[in-house]
């Protein structure tokens, strides 16, 4: 392959020819490939299996997980999720299956009444403002655009969103939290520094009830056995004076059944005991029988990291087979694609020539491959470079996901020929 900027016009049209021809065979194959989102595939849903076998209700102080009460969750449940996300199990409320629910009552929360650090809802203000690092995940923008924040765009870098512009968009004080990913985000795969953790911890904000939304994902979805280590937001923001900043997030959704799963939180006392306390007209308890089932299934953090090697074993050749075809694919013409290559989650991205993304992933529809809409990880759905592409390895068999990943590499050329073409 040669390289398509040292390319003249000429070369570029015969190349752009050949590919098409390429493109055309491989769309006459009839392909119906999805990886638009990141979905555990079938297989690894089947190691959850057995869990549906526990029929042990009982709680281990004798609560009967079937009937109402404990809304803070199971005290097993309380414990064992208080190992994941690195708090104390008072500091731990279980809810249901999803986490991203719980971020969205949370900001629901602050919208309509405040927290216990605030001066005021956060609905009194005529435009309250949230930042978004960027790409990053598209349900986290759209809670906070749903409930009309403005939303501020922050640069992801390999470290974790840029702290300079962090710290200096925090002096409004209509700026009330940041979106957090901070272990293999979504859709890069970067771990934050252990800079950028204490400096998010440690900033002055204009805001007194400024919240992080530390979204721990990814937090046991490791891909080597040299996994990333993040600092625990929660500790670090009581070191530096602001234990009440950090709200704490994770689910099993994508260790055992993404519908069917437990979700947690973990905050200080403070905020647990005030979020308790808006939750109580709402809810009278979350599923317990669900909680007391995973916990029996999974016992403990040794229980659930011996559970994700398996996941490992079935996700670690799809991200290789992904990251060799994009070197055997793109490499060579230039400078025409980068792409991340995470040490763990559930993502990568693609960067594209700047204007390619789109035509790229619309390209890849045409040939019956569905990819994440081009801009999705960013504030209200538009990349201003027209160049991320989020790409989901996860559910595809993995000769399905190879034939994917050749005609995305396909469709990456054609789409940069087409732009330089434009511009001759």
């Amino acid at each position: 392959m040669a390289d398509y900027f040292s390319m003249d016009a000429q070369q570029r049209g015969e190349e752009l020819e050949r590919l098409r021809k390429l493109y055309r065979e491989l769309a006459a194959e009839g392909l119906k490939l999805d990886m638009s989102r990141g979905k555990p595939a079938p297989d690894q849903l089947d190691l959850s299996m057995d869990m549906l076998k526990i029929m042990d209700y009982r709680g281990e102080t004798g609560i009967d997980s079937r009937n109402y009460g404990s809304l803070e969750g199971m005290p097993e449940a309380r414990r064992f999720f208080a190992g994941f996300l690195g708090a104390k199990a008072e500091e731990v409320i279980v809810g249901g299956n999803s986490s991203l629910n719980m971020m969205y009552y949370l900001i629901e929360l602050g919208w309509r009444q405040g927290f216990a650090d605030s001066a005021a809802a956060w609905n009194t203000y005529a435009k309250p403002k949230f930042l978004c690092p960027s790409p990053g995940y598209d349900r986290h923008f759209r809670v906070t655009e749903y409930f009309g924040f403005e939303l501020l765009t922050v640069p992801m870098l390999p470290t974790g969103p840029d702290m300079d512009v962090v710290e200096r968009l925090v002096c409004d004080e209509a700026v009330k939290g940041i979106w957090c990913v901070p272990l293999y985000s979504n859709p890069d795969g970067y771990s934050y520094s252990d800079e950028t953790v204490r400096r998010l911890a440690a900033m002055e904000t204009a805001a007194p009830d400024f919240k992080i939304m530390w979204d721990n994902a990814y937090g046991v979805h490791h891909l080597s056995d040299h996994p990333d280590r993040i600092l625990n937001m929660l500790e670090e923001c009581r070191a530096a004076g602001h234990e009440d900043r950090a709200l704490m997030f994770c689910s099993l959704s994508k260790v055992t059944f993404p519908g069917a799963s437990v979700a947690a939180m973990a905050a200080s006392r403070r905020n647990i005991d005030y979020i308790l306390k808006n939750m109580f007209p709402m809810i009278i308890s979350y599923d317990k029988l669900n909680q007391v089932r995973h916990v029996r299934f999974l016992k403990d953090m040794d229980g659930l990291a011996a559970h994700m090697e398996k996941h490992r074993r079935i996700l670690e050749p799809k991200f290789k087979a992904v990251l060799s075809l994009l070197e055997e694919g793109l490499s060579g013409c230039g400078e025409i694609a980068r792409w991340t290559k995470p040490n763990g989650g559930y993502f990568l991205s693609v960067y594209t020539h700047e204007g390619c993304a789109k035509r790229t992933v619309q390209l890849c529809r045409e040939a019956g491959v569905a990819l994440t809409d081009a801009g999705a990880a960013y504030p209200y759905g538009v990349d201003p470079c027209d160049s991320n592409i989020r790409i989901a390895p996860t559910f595809p068999p993995l000769h399905e996901l190879e034939e994917a990943t050749r005609l995305l590499c396909v469709c990456v050329r054609i789409a940069t020929l087409e732009k330089l073409l434009e511009k001759t």
